[in-house]
């Protein structure tokens, strides 16, 4: 095992987490009141937490205050991420078109000002069967598509721009309750900082995996060396028999640095509980450097040098 130093009782690994690069953008949903700017932005990030089957990675970055929206309405803003920007166009036009128009009240906006441009409302405003108009702004178009409870507005653009996908934290406890008290905590601390998601259920994913199978038609498979049912029956087991549950938490962020920053924030969250509250070591999942150029060291991160 590599070295490792302690916080609080919780080791914490030499490793690092290994990410890659994606396209990103960020959407803008406004509604008449935050609970339907909520529906509209659970909606459209749903079925989301990996490029894996989903075809992208999704999910609510904050929530916006009327003086923080181009409408001044409440509003919720979400971050988008795939691995081209073609597929990315793809899943905006269908989300927004499936989840944002469909919901009552609701209007959309870009929510980065530079990058490449790519349809927002552009291609949505033919659901108006030619009763759509639009209107420049300050040199952007806005289309108005009537609906059944008044109008859809829609910025005829957003902007995609480079992100970066896949840093990730392990969480090892002593057991289930513990790992999930830790992992909301690492979570929460996250959701603090702007320009990130974690796209899992609750930001949390238990399936963490592993490159290959021994079934051919799977590219990926469980992460045996971290399931605490398989100590002692796996070659190269991470755990010991006091570990019992292993938690994971991935990050998407439009830069490195938000990557980074996260990470740190979750880290120290969970040392902050430390050994005393079940937290026993912190890792990270990585392919030897071959899977992406963004390598995030958990103790570079703690400003440890190496």
């Amino acid at each position: 095992m590599a070295a490792a130093l302690e916080r609080n009782g919780t080791v914490v690994d030499d490793t690092f987490a290994e990410a890659f690069p994606m396209k990103a953008t960020r959407i803008v949903i406004t509604a008449h009141n935050l609970t339907w700017a909520r529906h509209a932005a659970a909606a459209a990030t749903g079925f989301a937490t990996s490029v894996i089957a989903c075809g992208c990675e999704a999910g609510v970055e904050r929530e916006l205050p009327p003086d923080q929206t181009p409408d001044g309405r409440p509003g919720i803003a979400i971050l988008i991420f795939s691995m081209s920007g073609k597929e990315l166009a793809k899943q905006i036009e269908r989300r927004i078109g499936q989840c944002v128009l469909t919901c009552p009240t609701t209007a959309v906006y870009a929510g980065l000002a530079e990058g490449e441009a790519v349809a927002l409302g552009k291609n949505l405003r033919f659901f108006g069967d030619g009763w759509q108009t639009s209107k420049v702004i300050a040199g952007v178009r806005y289309w108005r598509v009537p609906v059944m409870d008044g109008e859809f507005v829609a910025q005829e653009t957003t902007a995609v721009v480079k992100g970066v996908g896949g840093g990730n934290l392990l969480l090892l406890a002593r057991d289930t309750d513990s790992a999930l008290a830790v992992s909301e905590a690492a979570v929460a601390a996250m959701k603090h900082l702007p320009n990130v998601i974690m796209p899992f259920p609750g930001g949390v994913v238990r399936s963490g995996s592993k490159v290959g199978s021994k079934y051919p038609a799977l590219g990926a498979s469980t992460n045996d060396a971290f399931c605490p049912s398989l100590v002692g029956l796996v070659a190269k087991s991470e755990l010991t028999a006091e570990t019992r549950c292993v938690m994971e938490i991935v990050i998407d962020g439009l830069t490195e640095a938000d990557v980074g920053a996260a990470m740190r924030a979750g880290i120290e969250a969970g040392t902050a509980i430390g050994r005393a509250g079940g937290l026993l070591r912190i890792s990270a999942g990585n392919y030897g450097g071959k899977l992406g150029p963004f390598h995030f060291h958990l103790h570079k991160l703690m400003g440890v040098a190496s």
